[in-house]
């Protein structure tokens, strides 16, 4: 093989390796992303059944399960009232799901970054975590 014919295929190879990429990274951010949004959707299907299931409930019961005005205000009321089928509280419990979706993809998120050892998107991924569930108690 001629010097011209090694350079040819030599710059072949490069225009295909930039045109490729690096592919493990670009599989395996793909998988994360694909991972991630499937959680979305499933935890969006979900709130939304119960949001639905809430609503049709409260039709077919014509109440909401609570005297006057009061309605849950705690976790614990929501999920003791839609234990025992209150309308309102699954209503509630459905938003409450659906709250908790984007919350469920930062813990995927960290689980991610813990696995790559990405110990920067770690320690950033863990203050927001933190962040959200702190705001829950407040």
């Amino acid at each position: 093989m001629s010097t011209e014919e090694q350079a040819k295929d030599q710059a072949k190879g490069q225009v295909d390796d930039q045109v490729r990429g690096p592919s493990r990274e670009n599989d395996r951010a793909a998988a994360v992303e694909l991972v991630v949004s499937r959680w979305l959707r499933v935890g969006v299907m979900v709130s939304g059944a119960v949001i639905l299931a809430g609503l049709l409930f409260f039709i077919v019961a014509g109440d909401s399960g609570y005297p006057g005005a009061t309605f849950p205000t705690s976790l614990k009321d929501i999920l003791a009232g839609a234990m025992a089928f209150k309308p309102y509280a699954i209503i509630m419990a459905g938003l409450f799901l659906l709250i908790l979706t984007p919350v469920l993809r930062v813990a995927i998120s960290l689980i991610v970054f813990l696995v790559e050892k990405d110990y920067l998107y770690v320690l950033l991924t863990s203050f927001v975590f933190i962040t959200l569930i702190i705001s829950f108690f407040l």
